[in-house]
């Protein structure tokens, strides 16, 4: 991600007016705004949007609403955080759209900053999660230089092993297992085991995020 483009608020909302007050507020505040009048014109152009960012999405909508564009977007794969807005106090809507990951559900009329804040948090879990893709990509990209024999022994390593066990372990000698070591360093651009190790369970940790 390029941390020069600044995050993006996606305002989807058939109301012409409350569309174009949310844009007024948000921009008033520094963010960068786009905004639709539909959840099917929203889509048209969801392949130009990748930055980081939050989507406010009216619930109520003709032909296609805030929940089933919700539902459109999880099953696309899309992870942008969704704020909800409604007038109507629908419990049942709520915890539906919590359930298929909401980051917020604001019912109208709504104080400003209520709005404000929950756009901070949003983007702020989107900017983490970008960060995190970064992170698991690096690492993957790094991790794949190794051979499958590598890494075996580098898991081996971070298990804490010595080179005689991991030998015994996959069968191979000691001094091989020593080979296997400097070309896994040199590989990953480390100096020792410890590096190893901090890099492995980064990676572990990233992928299980």
């Amino acid at each position: 991600m390029n941390e020069c483009i600044a995050p993006l608020v996606i305002v989807v909302d058939d109301d012409a007016s409350l569309r174009k007050a949310l844009v007024f507020l948000l921009e008033s505040v520094g963010w960068r705004v786009a905004a639709y009048e539909s959840a099917e014109a929203f889509l048209a152009a969801l392949d130009d949007l990748t930055q980081p960012g939050c989507l406010i999405l009216d619930v109520r909508m003709p032909l296609m609403s805030g929940l089933e564009l919700q539902r459109t977007l999880n099953e696309r794969g899309v992870q942008l955080p969704v704020i909800f807005l409604t007038g109507h106090a629908d419990v049942t809507i709520a915890v539906q759209a919590m359930k298929f990951g909401a980051s917020d559900f604001i019912e109208k009329p709504f104080k400003d900053q209520t709005l404000l804040d929950a756009v901070s948090h949003a983007v702020r879990r989107d900017l983490m999660r970008h960060k995190e893709n970064e992170t698991r990509s690096m690492l993957s990209e790094r991790l794949s230089k190794l051979t499958l024999r590598e890494m075996e022994v580098a898991r081996l390593v971070v298990e804490g092993l010595p080179y005689k066990a991991i030998g015994m372990r996959l069968y191979i000698s000691e001094r091989t297992v020593q080979v296997h070591c400097q070309n896994l360093k040199s590989k990953l651009g480390i100096n020792s085991s410890a590096e190893l190790t901090q890099l492995l369970l980064q990676f572990n940790d990233n992928k299980g995020t």
